[in-house]
């Protein structure tokens, strides 16, 4: 039988989501916890491939096992014996050909700022020291939504067939001296997220004109877009499937 999962972690203390040889990943640790407690081989798919440091606070993840007697019991289990910084909020059932990846329709993740010294959110949030012209950002950020083609935030020598992905909504929020930058999408690139926001920190800056974000776009080229910002402060916040409330 198929089964959904769902599931939160801080990437603080993992090389990223997807399993890899001599460092530790969420989708290792989760196997580790699925097949010990189940006493079945269990190997997860995830929605997606966080990079090393980066947080979800929903993620999905399919698996195919023998029938499941006591679903509350396992998801009580698994988050007694998993660490502290991963923890599991449901398993159901699904169709035998549902895919946690290639089902979803939309991702949303969020990047989190703060401009003023804390001594408490350095861990999950990026100091920016620099006076940020907010309404700028999010002029440029509207701009997104009039492309398709993103290959200027994609990583380098990537293996996609394709840099395209939709993007529904892209925007900063502010709430004291926090900002968030949130961004929806069909599908994301690797390190299209980082690189957006840093691109866009350019601009809020005035590194960057409205004119030149846009030129950046078009010219497909990740040496003219901005920096790469740290991975601690990204987080995926959701992901929606069609047969998944």
């Amino acid at each position: 039988m198929r089964y959904f999962i769902e599931f939160a972690y801080n990437g603080k203390n993992y090389f990223g989501f997807q399993v890899q040889p001599n460092a530790i990943s969420v989708q290792e640790t989760l196997d580790k916890a699925l097949s010990l407690l189940t006493r079945q081989t269990i190997e997860i798919v995830g929605a997606g491939r966080t990079d090393s440091g980066v947080h979800a606070k929903q993620m999905f993840a399919h698996f195919d096992a023998n029938e499941l007697s006591n679903i509350p019991k396992l998801i009580q289990g698994l988050n007694s014996f998993l660490p502290q910084d991963i923890v599991i909020y449901k398993i159901q059932i699904v169709h035998d050909e549902a895919h946690a990846r290639f089902d979803a329709i939309s991702r949303t993740y969020q990047y989190h700022i703060h401009t003023f010294k804390d001594a408490f959110i350095n861990e999950g949030s990026w100091y920016v020291h620099q006076k940020l012209d907010i309404d700028r950002m999010n002029q440029a950020a509207e701009i997104l939504l009039e492309y398709t083609d993103f290959e200027c935030f994609s990583k380098v020598h990537t293996d996609v067939k394709t840099f395209n992905c939709k993007i529904t909504e892209a925007f900063w929020t502010t709430y004291e001296n926090q900002l968030v930058f949130t961004i929806s999408a069909d599908r994301f690139l690797r390190n299209m997220v980082r690189a957006i926001v840093g691109t866009l920190i350019n601009v809020g800056i005035h590194k960057f004109s409205i004119d030149d974000f846009r030129k950046v776009i078009e010219s497909k080229n990740r040496g003219k877009a901005g920096f790469s910002v740290p991975a601690h402060g990204l987080y995926l916040v959701a992901v929606q499937y069609p047969y998944i409330k």
